[in-house]
């Protein structure tokens, strides 16, 4: 377990601000950012990661993209795609689920 700064698992404000309304609980990434037990703070509020898995982007489903802050995994898509300029889905893709919630005594 280990106290990480937020920015190197949420890549800006906007994705901050989510986790900080609670329409972000899980990331998908690239690569491992965090591990399970590891915690990071946004705004003096303290977040701990809960699980931390292998998937491809074939895996995510609907409720993976709410968990993102997308209405469904369509729009999920169209929002990956219009973020990263070389972005091209691949159902095999491989990824990163990091799973997040706020400590108790952060509410």
């Amino acid at each position: 377990m280990a106290h990480i700064d937020a920015s190197v698992l949420l890549p800006n404000d906007r994705v901050e601000q989510m986790a900080l309304d609670d329409e972000l609980t899980q990331l998908h990434r690239g690569d491992r950012y965090a591990d399970e037990g590891d915690t990071f703070e946004v705004d003096g509020v303290e977040f701990v990661v809960t699980s931390v898995d292998e998937r491809t982007l074939g895996d995510l489903t609907d409720a993976d993209a709410r968990a993102e802050g997308s209405a469904d995994l369509a729009a999920y898509r169209r929002r990956l795609e219009a973020v990263h300029d070389s972005f091209e889905w691949d159902d095999e893709s491989p990824v990163v689920r990091h799973r997040f919630e706020r400590r108790d005594d952060s509410a």
